[in-house]
């Protein structure tokens, strides 16, 4: 599992992250939720190494990661898919997917694995289309279709919904469960939409001002009041 223990992180003056403490296992999806500007992203960031932790430890599968690079991070299996998806709007979709087969040896990413077309079938329908050509939901799961080329345990989603037609939401929640279902992956999951987090989420998180203020199972979400603490 992933395992971050006070966790600490500062830009310039400002204390950014406040001793954030959380753990993902495997075969579960724990959903961070927290109204903008909490520290969410700042966390992943720090997760994947584009940020240095100012203090404090990350652990994955039982080893210690906070000074590994991000590519190193890939290397373990740590999947991220960004805020805004960055895709490359140039590339094909299909070429698109290749790139998260760049971590494996020539001989294994030369295909797009079946499992990637069988989860998102428009994609394949569309593997000849420039990436900047899809339609937002379209490019969300083109992101998250391309870590999962990495072949990740660990899949870290920052605010898929953002920007995306109901039906694509719906889309890419049975994706996240069916990944779960799986019981080879843990997914991290930040969120803003309240109904998505609560309908996907085995545990979850409640950040505010850059702490955890908050936790517990997410079929007790509505009952421990989390609706009214991420409302905007």
């Amino acid at each position: 599992m992933l395992q971050v223990s006070a966790l600490h992180q500062y830009y310039g003056g400002s204390h950014i992250l406040r001793g954030v403490s959380l753990e993902a296992p495997i075969g579960e999806i724990t959903c961070l939720l927290g109204r903008n500007g909490v520290g969410k992203t700042t966390l992943l960031r720090c997760l994947m190494g584009l940020v240095p932790a100012h203090s404090g430890s990350v652990l994955w599968q039982g080893e210690a990661i906070v000074r590994r690079r991000p590519h190193q991070r890939v290397q373990s299996g740590i999947a991220w898919v960004p805020q805004g998806r960055e895709i490359f709007p140039r590339l094909t979709v299909e070429e698109n997917l290749l790139m998260g087969l760049a971590r494996f040896p020539a001989a294994q990413a030369r295909e797009v694995p079946d499992e990637i077309w069988n989860l998102f079938p428009a994609l394949f329908e569309m593997r000849e289309r420039r990436g900047g050509d899809l339609s937002g939901g379209q490019q969300q799961q083109l992101a998250i279709g391309r870590a999962l080329a990495t072949r990740p345990q660990l899949l870290i989603l920052d605010e898929p919904t953002e920007g995306i037609q109901p039906s694509v939401i719906r889309e890419i929640g049975e994706v996240i469960r069916q990944l779960a279902d799986r019981g080879d992956m843990a997914i991290l999951l930040v969120e803003q939409f309240y109904d998505f987090a609560a309908e996907l989420a085995d545990r979850y998180l409640v950040m505010s001002r850059g702490a955890i203020i908050q936790q517990g199972k997410g079929a007790d979400m509505e009952a421990d009041g989390v609706r009214a603490m991420v409302a905007i």
